[in-house]
C-alpha cells in the first residue's frame, strides 16, 4: 500500500469511526432538565471534544496499520482469482 492509499484508508476509517462517536455518551438538554432558551431540547449539554477526536484518530491509525500489515504479509491473496 502506497502513501496515497494509506491516506485514503485512514481518512475513510477516521470518518467511519468519528460519526458514530459523536452521539455516543451524550446527554440531551431535555434529559438533563436544563433546556437553554432558544436552543433545541435534543442538543447535548456538554461535548468532550478531546475524547471525540482522540478515539477516531487512534482507531483509524490502528485500522490502517492492520490493513497495511495484511497487504504486506499477503494474507488477502486468497481473494485474488488466478486463472
Amino acid at each position: 500500500m502506497g502513501v496515497f492509499e494509506a491516506i485514503v484508508v485512514y481518512t475513510g476509517a477516521w470518518w467511519l469511526i468519528f460519526l458514530p462517536t459523536l452521539s455516543a455518551g451524550q446527554t440531551s438538554q431535555r434529559d438533563a432538565g436544563d433546556v437553554v432558551p432558544g436552543t433545541e431540547g435534543g442538543a447535548p449539554t456538554q461535548v468532550s471534544w478531546l475524547v471525540k477526536l482522540l478515539i477516531p484518530t487512534i482507531g483509524a491509525a490502528f485500522a490502517t496499520f492492520l490493513l497495511g500489515l495484511a497487504l504486506h504479509m499477503r494474507w488477502l491473496d486468497f481473494m485474488i482469482s488466478r486463472g
